[in-house]
């Protein structure tokens, strides 16, 4: 009799114990942050390359729902010219729905941290900071992905392209964004082979 009792309660024990679990697991899974590649290749607004990252550390704290781009604080003909000054800064609400959303993966809190000092060496750059060629958006959103691992070497055909380069980051990352299972919102399409010159034999 006693032994069947203890057996009971053994069971019952053990069912609150997995229950328990079970109401544990998915928060702790969702206590990431998540980071978002977004790019919008054509516009009149600046920054036209950035990121968003919501979630919270799995160390805890506060809440985290923003986003960062690097950016001319003027748009003006003189970016066209040399370096004006540059400013790490949100986008609006409607600017992100107007903008494409390539890619996403949860955050270890090492690497929210690189990307946290990523914004805050672009936050203290020397003035005038941000150049059309050598330091836009698109070499912001490199520095993001290098801080966070990534094969991110940017050509420099593709330095005012923050889509054709996000893309770009989604091929040459293929095998480890799968190992962190990172969500692909955007297929990037194939590259066209390049067209080689006919020979002329003679």
């Amino acid at each position: 009799m006693v032994g069947t009792i203890s057996g009971r309660l053994v069971r019952v024990w053990t069912s609150a114990l997995l229950a328990a679990l079970a109401l544990v697991a998915p928060a702790a899974a969702a206590a990431a942050v998540e980071i978002t590649f977004y790019a919008r290749e054509f516009g009149s607004q600046f920054p036209h390359g950035f990121v968003t990252l919501v979630g919270t550390p799995d160390r805890g704290g506060e809440r985290i729902d923003t986003n960062y781009g690097f950016t001319a604080t003027h748009v003006s003909p003189a970016i066209l010219f040399g370096s004006v000054r540059g400013v790490v800064e949100p986008v609006g609400a409607g600017y992100m729905r107007g903008s494409e959303a390539h890619f996403a993966l949860n955050l270890t809190d090492e690497q929210y941290d690189q990307v946290a000092a990523t914004v805050a060496r672009y936050t203290a750059l020397r003035q005038p900071s941000y150049s059309l060629n050598r330091r836009n958006c698109v070499h912001f959103i490199a520095d993001v992905a290098a801080a966070l691992g990534m094969s991110a070497t940017l050509p420099r055909n593709l330095t005012r392209k923050p889509r054709s380069f996000i893309e770009l980051l989604i091929r040459e990352n293929r095998d480890w964004l799968a190992q962190r299972q990172a969500r692909i919102l955007r297929e990037p399409p194939q590259p066209r082979p390049e067209r080689r010159r006919a020979r002329r034999d003679g």
